[in-house]
C-alpha cells in the first residue's frame, strides 16, 4: 500500500501538475524534497581553473542553473560582460531566461528547438570565429566537448557550479512508502544520508536509464522505471503503479 511518496525534485510551480492529481485521485501524500542541490563555485575555486571569461566572445548555456551561476560568479569576480557577447542556448525557454541578467537582443541570442546541443551546432558553426565558453556543473560528461571538437570550434568547458547532497536533518522524518529519483546524484545522496539504508517494502521509481542503472548498481530493487513505451512520463507510470498497488 502506497500512502506517502517522496519526489526528489522541487515542488512544481503549477497547481495543475499531474502529481497533485495523483495525490487527490488515490488519497496519497506527495512530498517534494530534493536529495541534491546546486551551489555556485567560489571565486577562489573558479580561479584555479585559470579561465578568463573575457577571453571568450560567446557563451553556451545548457540550463537555467548555468545562467544563474555564470552571472553570479561574474559579479563576484567583478567581470563586466561586454554588450556584444553572444549567447547560444539549447532551448528558447533558457534563452528567454537570460533577460533576468542582460538586455535581450535577438541578434545576440541563438537557441535550438529540441533541447539537445546537436540542434544548436548549425548556428554555432555559422559563427565559427567565436570563442565559446561552456559553463557546466562538476557532474557532466564529455559529449559537448566531443561535438564542438568535431566541428573544429574554439571552445572551453568550465565548471561554475556543483551538485551537492541536500542532507536530511536529524529530526526530519523519513517515513515514505515510495521514493522517486531523477539522477544518479540523487541515488548517491540517499546512500550518503542513510548509509545503512534497508529498502524492505519501500518502492523505488526512477526516471531515465542512467538513474535506473545507478539504483541497480547500489543494490536497490527497482519497482518502477520510466520512460517506457507504455509510459513516456514518470507521472503516467506513477499513476498506474499507485493504482495497482492500492487496489
Amino acid at each position: 500500500m502506497i500512502k506517502k511518496i517522496l519526489v526528489s525534485q522541487p515542488q512544481p510551480t503549477s497547481e495543475k501538475s499531474p502529481y497533485f492529481e495523483i495525490a487527490s485521485k488515490y488519497g496519497v501524500e506527495v512530498v517534494f524534497r530534493p536529495f541534491i542541490k546546486v551551489e555556485s563555485l567560489s571565486a577562489k575555486d573558479f580561479r584555479q581553473q585559470k579561465v578568463s571569461v573575457l577571453d571568450y566572445t560567446a557563451v553556451v548555456f545548457t540550463s537555467r542553473n548555468a545562467i544563474d551561476h555564470f552571472f553570479s560568479l561574474c559579479k563576484e569576480l567583478r567581470v563586466t560582460i561586454p554588450e556584444d557577447m553572444k549567447y547560444f542556448c539549447i532551448t528558447e525557454t533558457i534563452a528567454l531566461y537570460i533577460q533576468k541578467y542582460v538586455q535581450y537582443r535577438k541578434r545576440k541570442v541563438f537557441f535550438g528547438t529540441t533541447g539537445k546541443i546537436d540542434d544548436l551546432l548549425p548556428a554555432m558553426v555559422k559563427h565559427k570565429n567565436e570563442k565559446y565558453l561552456v559553463p557546466l556543473s562538476d557532474v557532466h560528461n564529455d559529449e559537448i566537448t566531443h561535438l564542438l571538437d568535431s566541428k573544429k570550434l574554439i571552445h572551453k568547458e568550465v565548471v561554475m557550479y556543483r551538485t551537492v547532497s541536500n542532507d536530511f536533518k536529524e529530526d526530519e522524518p523519513f517515513d515514505y512508502d515510495m521514493l522517486i529519483f531523477f539522477s544518479p546524484s540523487g541515488i548517491h545522496a540517499l546512500l550518503k544520508n542513510f548509509p545503512e539504508f534497508n529498502q524492505k517494502d519501500i518502492a523505488i521509481g526512477t526516471f531515465g536509464p542512467a538513474t535506473a542503472q545507478a539504483a541497480k548498481d547500489a543494490g536497490l530493487r527497482l519497482d518502477l522505471e520510466a520512460p517506457s513505451p507504455q509510459y513516456p512520463s514518470i507521472t503516467a507510470a506513477l499513476d498506474d503503479f499507485v493504482k495497482r498497488q492500492n487496489n
